[in-house]
């Protein structure tokens, strides 16, 4: 089992240098809000699009400009760090943070006339907020406490997502990095190949999942203990109250914002584990997840404001320890920058293979028999490498 990298903990009891800026991952989901109120108060339409413009043009010059942090806390440190509620307290403020942030941003297009790029944008600046908080309902839907699993439904239901729960845990989690998950992504496969694979993939998958479940009760799926179901409902909910307070005109804002929030998620899995695989044994099943399965980056202001996502072999080794807690380890393959650079070189397929190619195959040496390929081009890829091309 590889080893992570812990600081000394020396003479001195460990401090937590981040323990205040945890705070941020939250301070993000207010993007509407502040782009609303800067748009209304200065005229300037620019601010209407202050969600996108946040993602990928401040937090990238951040990482950059502050860089990566490797350290980790030491292992006595951990279980008292895991315990403290303070952190608990943080994601439980995101929630409520994405939940005033949604209604009022519905509340400032319902009650504003805004132009068609105007409203683009703000529905776009929104779902960068609830695109963010599916990583809030990740972090909360891992736990075992009831009330967070609870908390982490409530928190997908603005994004319509409500699946992720069910499939992200019982799924991707068992299945990370092999042929038959769709929320890996395969060596050679583009973002926009990818995305319909996965989002068709996960739903269908979420309700093989808890169709079998409820099965082995003796629950047919049509019930509501069905966790897909009453997950989806939650949104019916939330989306039907707003529709009649205000109208049908915030019909599209909320379909725009559902599904670029969806697709920040889905982009995310996509950079997570391309083109890594894990080995299948002889008795068909697949070996154990390892560090070695799962992209890293160490870049400080991403993980800050994902709560540490980016941390993600220490996630997949350990899925209910929390963010605070997470390690770096040595053995990962590391990104050649943060999640939201990688987002946007994911967007354009020849630049991501261009970086991310070679990347791979460095990564298994030049023999990628166990990489993690697009079936199209598996053989061909096999075939290249088995003659030490490319």
């Amino acid at each position: 089992m590889a080893s992570a990298r812990t600081e000394s903990a020396g003479p001195k009891r460990w401090v937590d240098g981040k323990r205040y800026l945890w705070l941020l991952g939250a301070l993000t989901i207010t993007l509407p809000l502040h782009g609303a109120q800067l748009a209304l108060q200065t005229g300037i339409h620019l601010f209407w699009w202050f969600g996108p413009i946040f993602v990928f043009g401040i937090i990238p010059v951040l990482d950059y400009l502050i860089g990566d942090d490797s350290s980790n806390p030491p292992d006595d440190v951990i279980p008292t760090l895991e315990k403290e509620r303070y952190y608990r307290r943080i994601v439980y403020l995101a929630t409520l943070i994405e939940y005033v942030s949604f209604f009022g941003a519905v509340w400032v297009v319902g009650t504003h006339t805004l132009r068609w790029y105007d409203y683009l944008g703000f529905a776009l600046t929104l779902g960068a907020a609830t695109g963010v908080s599916i990583n809030t309902a990740h972090e909360l839907g891992h736990k075992t406490d009831p009330f967070e699993r609870w908390l982490a439904k409530i928190t997908l239901a603005p994004v319509a997502y409500g699946h992720f729960f069910v499939e992200h845990n019982r799924g991707h989690h068992v299945r990370v990095a092999t042929p038959p998950d769709p929320a890996s992504a395969r060596y050679g496969e583009s973002f926009w190949a990818f995305l319909p694979r996965t989002v068709l993939g996960s739903i269908a998958s979420a309700w093989r999942l808890e169709k079998h479940r409820l099965a082995q009760l003796g629950k047919s799926p049509w019930t509501w203990r069905n966790e897909v179901l009453h997950s989806w409902a939650m949104t019916v909910v939330l989306w039907g109250a707003v529709i009649a307070v205000f109208g049908k005109g915030v019909v599209p804002f909320l379909l725009i914002q559902a599904a670029y929030g969806a697709s920040l998620l889905e982009v995310v899995n996509y950079l997570e584990h391309y083109g890594l695989g894990r080995k299948q044994l002889p008795n068909g099943r697949y070996e154990r997840c390892q560090p070695e399965h799962s992209w890293n980056s160490n870049r400080v202001v991403t993980n800050l404001f994902l709560y540490q996502l980016q941390r993600h072999a220490d996630h997949h080794a350990n899925p209910t320890r929390s963010y605070q807690a997470l390690r770096h380890f040595e053995t990962a393959p590391q990104l050649p920058s943060g999640y939201a650079t990688m987002i946007m070189f994911a967007y354009v397929p020849p630049l991501w293979f261009h970086v991310m190619n070679p990347r791979v195959v460095a990564h298994y040496r030049g023999d990628m028999t166990h990489s993690n390929i697009r079936p199209a081009i598996r053989q061909r890829v096999l075939a290249q490498f088995a003659h030490g091309a490319g």
